[in-house]
């Protein structure tokens, strides 16, 4: 039943009954744990576990809520000491907390009496804490992230949605809501409006963050459609601390059924959101059918996606393409292909260049590609991505090759039939050639 009245707020407080539980946040190419998000849960003698939703409003109520999260940090940042460097931790705040002009030189004195470094710390905050407050919030945040802390903005699209939000506050993170998450494979709309804040996401340099995926399906269309990381049941549910150990100790958190050689993967294809997961199977099918090297570059030269033909021309599998710069996934080239790049996001197409692969060494055959660069562009008509594809073309280059050499050939040997020739014919051959009349018969 959670909390009757402020009184047993306190006391639980004061028990120190309201603990964090940590929810797993992987990322969605390789299920690998990037973060660990904080779930306040009041252990109530009586009732068993209390959700945050029966709680915090009576938090924020009462004032203590800045109490209850000192008390909540303490506690995380003592179970750092299991959880890996690279590992994140993201906390949610209170939109009341977020007002208050003192809270950044509280996280820092909190944070450095745990020992945790702050560029480890994403803060979530919601809409709700930035309407009418522009101003402050903008001030709260520049100091939040002077001191290293992510910011993440919670639950986009549920409430008091506004760009300007994006636009004002130096946001590193976009979250995906859960209920839109959960009905992606039902309702066409709940996809779009996934597809839509992951767009956003990107076209502002934002990670994107998916909330409440819980089927494999779910995961497959969200990375169809670009977004970085996902938190929910299929990656684990919110343990306490405890627990803890057993989560990092595991190299990837993909579900059940949900791994294979190269990861959840596949293409991010055009108007992706209306599709549902039959026709997505069937275009990925395509996708790593075609005998021709295809990938998805964005504007920032990341592989967005990439076919496995592709994957197998560059020596790579698919999962150590996603999400890593071209430059970083073939460096021995990048030197050949930074110009084309420019020319392409400046809006040129390239098309039927050629590029002799030597990597296999001298004492095995070339193979030669065709390749050809597109812009994509938006509907405003904004260079967005690059279009890449490549074609084997060695086997059609060894037969021009060897009709090269064969008509070079036959061209040298009548050349030594005419040597020859003169050779056997002596210096006089010319004045012999006036004796003989037309008949051929030898004049007297």
């Amino acid at each position: 039943m959670g909390p009757r009245n402020p009184h047993d707020l306190f006391e639980a407080l004061e028990r120190n009954e309201i603990v964090p539980y940590f929810q797993p946040l992987v990322e969605l190419r390789s299920g690998i744990l990037t973060g660990l998000e904080v779930l306040a849960r009041w252990i109530h003698p009586v009732d068993g576990v209390v959700s945050p939703d029966q709680f915090i409003p009576l938090a924020e109520e009462t004032g203590c809520i800045g109490e209850l999260t000192e008390r909540l940090l303490r506690q995380v940042f003592a179970a750092a000491a299991v959880i890996p460097p690279q590992v994140s931790i993201s906390v949610n705040i209170s939109p009341l907390q977020f007002r208050d002009t003192g809270l950044a030189r509280e996280i820092e004195r909190m944070a450095r009496a745990g020992r945790f470094p702050l560029e480890r710390m994403v803060l979530e905050v919601t809409e709700s804490a930035l309407v009418g407050n522009i101003m402050q919030a903008r001030a709260i945040a520049g100091e939040l992230k002077e001191l290293g802390v992510r910011l993440s903005l919670d639950d986009f699209g549920t409430g008091y949605s506004s760009l300007r939000h994006l636009q004002a506050l130096p946001f590193d993170e976009l979250k995906v809501d859960a209920g839109f998450v959960r009905s992606m494979g039902v309702t066409l709309e709940s996809r779009k409006i996934a597809a839509a804040v992951v767009g956003l996401g990107q076209s502002l340099g934002l990670r994107t963050v998916a909330e409440g995926v819980e089927t494999r399906n779910q995961a497959e269309m969200l990375l169809w459609l670009g977004c970085d990381e996902a938190q929910g049941w299929l990656y684990g549910r919110p343990v306490p601390a405890e627990k803890l150990a057993e989560i990092v100790a595991r190299e990837t958190l993909l579900g059940d059924d949900q791994a294979d050689e190269d990861g959840v993967c596949g293409p991010i294809m055009p108007h992706i959101e209306a599709l549902p997961s039959q026709r997505m199977a069937h275009l990925q099918a395509i996708y790593d059918g075609v005998p021709v090297g295809l990938c998805f570059l964005d504007q920032h030269l990341r592989f967005l996606s990439v076919n496995r033909r592709m994957a197998d021309i560059n020596g790579r599998s698919v999962a150590e393409h996603l999400g890593r710069r071209l430059q970083d996934v073939l460096p021995a080239l990048w030197t050949n292909l930074e110009p084309l790049m420019k020319r392409v996001l400046d809006g040129e197409s390239i098309h039927g260049l050629e590029y002799w692969d030597e990597r296999l060494g001298p004492a095995l055959p070339h193979r030669v590609f065709s390749m050809s660069y597109e812009p994509a562009r938006d509907e405003a008509g904004e260079v967005v991505g690059i279009s890449v594809a490549l074609v084997d073309v060695s086997e059609q280059k060894d037969a021009e090759f060897a009709r090269y050499e064969l008509e070079t050939m036959r061209r040298r040997v009548a050349e030594l039939d005419r040597e020859l020739a003169g050779l056997k014919l002596g210096p006089h051959a010319a004045h012999l050639g006036t004796n003989w009349d037309a008949g051929g018969v030898a004049a007297d």
